[in-house]
């Protein structure tokens, strides 16, 4: 039997009924993002932003494209600035249409139809929807109304592999039945334009787009001819209780909108911590930080990546998927994670027998991780 480190979960044997299941194992992943992006440049252009501190800011974030929904044009030209209401009502929309593909897109890789699935769990931040996004899914691709469904709202850029905690539970206790996990982020329904440099570096930082990642304990009760991937050996979770303000999504009065603050010092904070509970995710299992293979960290920033890495000792071969989704998307909050994982599967590099670390980062401030094995 595996020693456990204390705050981290084994997912080793669990028994339902008469029948014990080993780890649950990710059989697919798929993603979807707007149809329109821009370069950095060019958003600066398109929001005549002209001083050179907050143009510096988006020039230097290490990105080079986001997939956004912007406001529409008035009559002058000029971006129409949107009241809440509206950004709650392009939040719902852009969550529902990119959680859709995403979660057709998995399904499409592992040959299942949705009838298969037997459980839904859907993650945003970016808006606050009642019915959850997981009804209004459901609804959409006429999923069975009887699904199984869980709704995880508020939990930011960390939330993925939070869920993917409670969804690998579920997989665990229903063998054989496909659990399926969809994080839809709209972060263009979040922006506030106040000319600060605290909005300004939000502004530079965040993309829109949804991912969707298929689980299975067991022997599949249906055929999944393409499926392939890790199986998920534990998660570690680590809250640091002091920072706790420091990354947070709430009311503005003088905006009368909500708004992201991120604290200038979160890279460091995060940084520190990220050996503590990497160590203990890794605790009991014979393994070092060099014995893993494989690492997809959340593409939380430049600065974010940077100060991981450099506590961690990776190199930027080990995170060159987590800065290809900076570079290519931003940051794509909670879903961040899997659209690296999909460009470790496209590489190919994955072989049987490695090792993965999966990391995310966000409010609370927390570090939540998994451990994998293919």
């Amino acid at each position: 039997m595996s020693t456990v480190a204390p705050g981290a979960t084994d997912a080793g044997p669990v028994a339902t009924g008469a029948t014990a299941t080993g780890p649950a194992r990710i059989v697919a992943v798929g993603t979807a993002v707007p149809e329109t992006s821009y370069t950095q440049r060019e958003l600066l252009d398109i929001f005549d932003i002209q001083d050179p501190r907050v143009r510096s800011v988006f020039t230097n974030s290490a990105i080079e494209r986001r997939h956004l929904t912007l406001p529409p044009e008035g009559p002058d030209g000029r971006r129409v600035m949107e009241a809440q209401g509206a950004l709650l009502a392009k939040h719902k929309a852009q969550a529902v249409d990119m959680g859709v593909r995403a979660v057709q897109e998995c399904l499409k890789r592992t040959g299942a139809d949705l009838s298969d699935i037997g459980y839904l769990c859907c993650v945003t931040t970016t808006g606050f929807l009642t019915p959850g996004l997981s009804a209004l899914i459901i609804r959409q691709l006429g999923i069975d109304p009887a699904t199984s469904r869980l709704d995880v709202v508020g939990m930011g850029c960390n939330a993925g592999l939070n869920a993917l905690n409670a969804v690998n539970g579920w997989a665990r206790a229903n063998p054989g039945r496909l659990a399926v996990m969809v994080c839809a982020e709209a972060c263009s329904a979040a922006y506030v334009f106040d000319g600060t440099m605290r909005t300004s570096v939000v502004n530079s930082l965040f993309g829109d787009g949804a991912a969707a990642v298929a689980l299975l304990a067991g022997e599949p009760a249906l055929p999944l001819p393409h499926a392939e991937g890790p199986r998920l050996l534990r998660f570690a979770s680590h809250i640091v209780t002091d920072a706790v303000d420091a990354m947070r999504y709430d009311w503005d009065d003088a905006q009368d909108r909500f708004s992201f603050y991120l604290d200038p010092q979160v890279p460091y904070v995060v940084g520190a911590h990220a050996e503590t509970v990497v160590d203990r995710l890794l605790a009991g299992t014979g393994l070092r930080r060099s014995d893993v293979r494989h690492w997809l960290v959340h593409s939380g920033g430049k600065k974010v990546i940077d100060a991981v890495g450099v506590n961690l000792g990776l190199t930027r071969h080990d995170l060159r998927h987590t800065t290809g989704v900076l570079r290519d998307y931003g940051n794509l909050s909670s879903g961040s994670f899997l659209f690296s994982y999909q460009r470790l599967l496209a590489e190919g590099a994955a072989e049987p027998g490695d090792h993965c670390v999966l990391m995310t980062m966000g409010p609370g401030s927390t570090i939540e991780t998994a451990l994998a094995r293919w």
